[in-house]
């Protein structure tokens, strides 16, 4: 049987461990936003709303800042190919952590290695979600002009508010 001063000597032990410790396993963990499932159907909305309005037949793609789907949704219409193409730019956007513009620019102005990055859409219409300087996801769009598509993702992510 554990005798009273046992107890009390290993409850003061792990007391001592814990304010000794505890920062330290506190500097392990952060603490960050995430985009829920609600807030990407506030941004399927108002995307979906801006193709609608000048009757663009688009694939909208919502994705987590590592690049998982959360919301997808297809208008009526669109060519099936714009399925894939609108996920692979949200996740390229969320993954490289920028506008998928930028990319497209940066192969035209001659930076060709980037065509090796597997999995990469370097087409403009994939833009970062950003909330407090962080990126949380990415909105990708397929199936009109990558201009328009461009459009209607920076329509559905301004109904965050704060960009």
């Amino acid at each position: 049987m554990l005798n009273l001063r046992t107890v009390l000597t290993a409850l003061a032990l792990n007391l001592a461990l814990g304010f000794v410790l505890g920062p330290a396993a506190e500097a392990q963990f952060t603490t960050r936003q995430a985009l829920t499932l609600d807030g990407a159907k506030r941004i399927m909305a108002a995307a979906e709303a801006e193709a609608v309005k000048h009757k663009w037949t688009v694939a909208i793609a919502i994705v987590d800042e590592a690049g998982d789907l959360i919301a997808l949704h297809k208008i009526d219409d669109t060519q099936a190919g714009s399925i894939d193409i609108a996920i692979g730019k949200a996740r390229t956007s969320a993954r490289m952590k920028r506008p998928t513009k930028a990319l497209e620019d940066a192969i035209a102005g001659g930076r060709h290695a980037l065509l090796g990055v597997d999995g990469l859409m370097p087409l403009e219409g994939g833009v970062p979600i950003t909330v407090d300087g962080r990126i949380i996801g990415a909105v990708g769009v397929s199936g009109v002009t990558s201009q328009q598509d461009a459009q209607v993702a920076m329509a559905g992510i301004a109904a965050l508010g704060g960009q």
